[in-house]
């Protein structure tokens, strides 16, 4: 009976708390036979971004490849990409944009528009120039494809590769619960309903945000019996005395449940932009009154990656990124699907170690 009351407690305190930001937790990396220090640094600042750099602490410096991972600007934090980093070290020097929760960002700093979005990725990629390669996942693939292109139209020094994974290029093809609730409902339905602003406890005080707590209701709510049964399951573990399995539930839910709150206007021109007007696909997407021409990409390769089962961004709409950008030549360009692997396996977990990210990594290295 104590053993069941003190599971019951520990269930209900895990659905109910408030869930803090992650810890990035990479101490170290394995490169050749030694166990390496990694040490994080911030190599630019901005008002809802930060740049992070993680380094290995070598004796000489390595001629590995540059890569900048564009973490998603989608409700979670940019720690959900820890495997995806984690991988990478190895053999490459990484670059990752850590998104800022708009709730800690003072109204003072301004909006922040999708426009913004593009504006940061250009920056980002223009201070690592020249040898730098770009890897977007999920919701960045769209701005990250928007900067590029705009910088190949203005000759200015772009990536040598492209890694786009799981995004929504082109939402019209095998449309998922996410982009059918977003063809559903007009966009002021989304301005009623989902946008609230920061209350007076937080530094970002009136800013109208896409509230994290609304996300995560929305997350949850396209899979409940999956959740549902995983909490069951927990709850089982721990009357069964089984530590490990409670505590691979634990450190998956903390950071599932840690959300941030998003700016609004970037998310209602997402919504618009990418889920409702298809303006990029349809050759309509402009950047402050700039049109985003993907076929002035000549030099740089392109590697689009999805997952066979993913329910976020379905088949076919990275793929797209293909047609947009023909001017590529077509042994700078591949597509890869990943078989039996979800939106996050793509980017975590046994398939990204084992299958996709080797071919990353070869990809780079072949057109880097």
């Amino acid at each position: 009976m104590g053993r069941r009351m003190a599971a019951s407690s520990d269930l209900f305190l895990r659905v109910t708390q408030r869930y803090e930001k992650p810890r990035w937790d990479i101490a170290s990396v394995r490169i050749g036979e030694r166990e390496l220090p990694v040490h994080i640094e911030i190599a630019e600042a901005k008002p809802f971004c930060n740049l992070l750099h993680f380094r290995g602490e070598l004796d000489a410096p390595r001629q590995d490849p540059k890569v900048l991972l564009v973490a998603p600007l989608s409700g979670h934090h940019a720690t959900l990409l820890r495997d995806t980093v984690r991988t990478l070290l190895p053999s490459h020097e990484v670059w990752v944009t850590d998104w800022l929760d708009a709730r800690m960002v003072p109204l003072s700093e301004g909006a922040f528009h999708l426009a913004t979005y593009v504006d940061y990725i250009r920056e980002f990629i223009g201070k690592l120039a020249p040898d730098i390669n770009v890897i977007s996942v999920c919701q960045p693939t769209v701005p990250v494809l928007a900067a590029v292109s705009l910088m190949a139209e203005r000759g200015e020094t772009a990536p040598r590769t492209m890694v786009m994974m799981g995004g929504p290029i082109d939402a019209r093809r095998s449309p998922t619960a996410v982009n059918n609730l977003a063809m559903q409902k007009p966009y002021s339905w989304f301005e009623r309903h989902v946008i609230h602003r920061v209350p007076s406890k937080y530094p970002g005080y009136m800013r109208k945000v896409y509230p994290g707590f609304l996300q995560h209701m929305g997350f949850v709510a396209m899979n409940p019996s999956r959740h549902m049964d995983a909490h069951w399951d927990y709850f089982g573990h721990l009357l069964q005395g089984d530590d490990d399995s409670a505590e691979k539930h634990r450190e998956f839910y903390d950071e599932y449940n840690a959300v941030l709150d998003m700016p609004a206007e970037y998310y209602l021109d997402t919504i618009k932009t990418v889920f409702q007007d298809f303006a990029l696909p349809k050759g309509r997407m402009f950047v402050r009154d700039e049109l985003v021409r993907p076929q002035a990409i000549h030099k740089t390769a392109l590697l689009t990656i999805e997952g066979e089962l993913d329910d976020i961004s379905g088949n076919g709409q990275t793929e797209a990124a293909h047609q947009l950008c023909l001017n590529i030549p077509r042994e700078r360009r591949e597509h890869y699907v990943a078989p039996g692997a979800g939106h996050y396996g793509i980017f975590s977990g046994q398939r990204w170690r084992q299958t996709i990210c080797p071919r990353v990594v070869d990809f780079i290295r072949r057109h880097a």
